[in-house]
């Protein structure tokens, strides 16, 4: 029994003071907290809990059809861009469908060269086309199907034409006049090859998209579109 006391007494003299020492920091580190800080950073995560709770977003759908214009913010041309490059540009009209602004103003897209063709010297005239790829609303991103907005440089057949038969014409005069007869015809065929050599020189005419240039695309296929309420 005596032993079974002292076991007692030896147990209470190291479980008391580690509990007493428990207690005693409790307190002190509540005291250090500051209460202010404690309650601003309380009010500031119920109210992000509130606004995620009452956040409300709602679908809805642009039929296709669907104008949307758009401002390029960056130059395109038949001889720099290439197939399948992507463009920045952004929205330069807000989409509203029953009087709710779905897509606003200034809203991000991004758009893709579909073709590019450098212009030919004297029969291939430049091409240029272009389509929207995707449109960000709310940070995110939708892929959009649209019509092409297409260029295409002159035909310059004509002034080539004009080109190689002005040479022809001149180089036969001059053959004329320094021999006739055979003359002529050295000198036809060689102002021939000189027109062509000009045409060549100055038949190219590239197609250019300047930035700030603004174009339209109809929406090919319906677009849902998810905006907060």
């Amino acid at each position: 029994m005596i032993q079974a006391k002292s076991a007692m007494v030896m147990v209470l003299g190291v479980v008391l003071p580690l509990a007493l020492a428990g207690c005693t920091t409790s307190p002190s580190a509540a005291k250090d907290a500051d209460p202010a800080k404690t309650a601003a950073a309380a009010k500031d995560e119920s109210k992000s809990a509130l606004g995620r709770l009452l956040e409300t977003r709602k679908e809805f759908v642009i039929p296709e059809g669907t104008t949307i214009r758009v401002t390029i913010d960056e130059t395109l041309s038949s001889n720099n861009s290439h197939a399948g490059e992507i463009f920045a540009a952004s929205t330069s009209e807000s989409v509203v469908i029953d009087g709710n602004v779905v897509i606003p103003k200034g809203a991000k897209v991004s758009g893709r060269v579909v073709d590019a063709k450098e212009s030919g010297r004297l029969h291939v005239p430049a091409r240029l086309a272009v389509a929207l790829n995707s449109i960000e609303v709310d940070s995110k991103s939708y892929d959009v199907q649209s019509s092409t907005y297409s260029l295409k440089g002159r035909n310059h057949n004509k002034r080539n034409l004009g080109f190689i038969g002005g040479g022809a014409a001149g180089g036969a005069l001059i053959g004329g006049l320094a021999g006739g007869g055979a003359g002529a015809l050295i000198g036809s065929a060689v102002g021939a090859g000189a027109g062509t050599a000009g045409a060549a020189a100055t038949g190219k005419k590239e197609v250019t998209l300047p930035a700030e240039t603004r174009l339209s695309f109809r929406l090919r296929q319906p677009l849902s579109v998810s905006v907060r309420g």
